[in-house]
């Protein structure tokens, strides 16, 4: 029902921005565009913007779709290699004046652990927290390669974390360490990370690799239940993303799958949120319905 669709390839304009939003607007899903501030000069010339272009882009765009309820626009400074730390801090600051999410890519792979540590002598969500960009607004997307220290960090500065586990396994980036941010009371939510980077883009999908990939790292097959990937892969990514979506009760938006519950891949009734989780396909869901439409 819904997407975050962490875009990038701005090419020196907004035509491309806009042209996602009006597709997902013409399909009907709900549709975050995280729009990425990235201006490190090793990048492609497509991704990068001078920051005070970005932030004011990425203002004009959230002004266009300000009237669609389905179409939003939250900042995204791409990630402490991507983004220089004035252009985090912008950022973060235009995420403090819509009261949104600011999304940003952290400590996927090892390497820029060392590299943190490195230039900066602290860990990278040390470093980002040391920059005032890591509240309750900040959404750390993999956030695999952390200590416990800075665990307790993102816990106690109520930051979230974007959790994308079969891109993590496709590119061998690690584990995240789920069940420590979960104890911590950290919403962790499921994500499918890029098309290159996965090639599926389902939610059931992660909520099922999520478990499994738990289990392996843990050498415990009770390390992560169905029921709470089901919640990772629902209700937590309508908390990351700020958004009444994943659950279905007052205040919230009418937007839900159907399922078959008759659907082989469903069968034997004995628990839905396990069968949901860990056999269900993707012929079983019937209609999908976005704001109370088909």
């Amino acid at each position: 029902t819904t997407v975050c669709d962490f875009f990038y390839v701005h090419d020196d304009g907004l035509e491309n921005d806009r042209a996602v939003l009006r597709a997902a607007d013409e399909l009907g899903i709900r549709c975050v565009m995280a729009r990425t501030l990235y201006d490190w000069d090793g990048a492609p010339a497509s991704f990068r913007e001078p920051i005070d272009v970005a932030i004011r882009r990425t203002q004009e765009l959230r002004d266009e779709v300000a009237s669609n309820p389905l179409l939003s626009v939250q900042p995204a400074p791409h990630s402490l290699h991507g983004a220089s730390a004035d252009m985090i801090c912008a950022g973060a600051a235009l995420a403090s004046d819509w009261g949104s999410p600011c999304h940003t890519h952290l400590a996927e792979e090892s390497y820029q652990r060392d590299e943190a540590l490195e230039q900066w002598g602290v860990g990278p969500a040390e470093h980002l927290d040391q920059l005032g960009a890591l509240n309750e607004r900040t959404v750390l997307v993999h956030a695999i390669w952390l200590d416990d220290r800075e665990i307790d960090t993102v816990a106690k500065r109520g930051a979230r974390i974007a959790h994308c586990p079969a891109s993590n396994m496709f590119l061998g980036d690690g584990v995240t360490p789920v069940r420590r941010y979960l104890e911590r009371g950290v919403t962790v939510g499921l994500g499918t990370d890029g098309g290159c980077t996965n090639s599926r883009h389902s939610v059931y999908d992660e909520c099922r690799s999520a478990v499994l990939l738990q289990k392996v790292d843990a050498l415990d097959g009770a390390a992560m239940d169905a029921e709470t990937a089901f919640a990772l892969g629902t209700a937590h990514g309508g908390r990351l993303l700020g958004l009444p979506v994943g659950e279905l009760k007052p205040g919230f938006a009418a937007d839900f799958s159907v399922l078959d519950l008759d659907d082989m891949s469903l069968l034997p009734a004995h628990n839905l949120a396990k069968n949901i989780v860990h056999s269900m396909t993707e012929r079983a869901v019937q209609a999908v319905y976005v704001q109370g439409r088909e």
